[in-house]
């Protein structure tokens, strides 16, 4: 029997960076993009596993994830957070899910 103490879950900002793959969803000309995630986890890894599984299934093609933390370690770090980042935060912890808050794609600089 497992008697330790359930962790709560909590919200990580991500930022993903995706590469290019058939059925990716990207404009044509894009060379991949960053995706500015907020997902629930007990800890910042299990949110990351989430993060990326979650978006393979979409047909993304994750390369890189950069974590900046939960919400209290980025205001104590002196981010600003507004009212609907912070909405969009409480919805994937009520739905214990990854929320896509925004998609920047990337271009060759040719």
């Amino acid at each position: 029997m497992n008697d330790k103490p359930k962790r709560p879950q909590q919200v990580y900002t991500l930022l993903v960076e995706v590469g290019r793959k058939p059925g990716d969803g990207l404009p044509k000309e894009a060379t991949g993009a960053a995706l500015m995630c907020y997902a629930s986890g007990v800890d910042e890894a299990e949110a990351v596993r989430e993060t990326v599984a979650i978006l393979k299934q979409a047909d993304l093609a994750p390369l890189d994830v950069s974590g900046y933390g939960t919400l209290e370690e980025r205001l104590a770090e002196g981010h600003d957070i507004d009212d609907e980042e912070r909405a969009l935060m409480d919805r994937a912890l009520a739905e214990n899910a990854v929320i896509v808050a925004q998609m920047t794609p990337f271009y060759d600089e040719t």
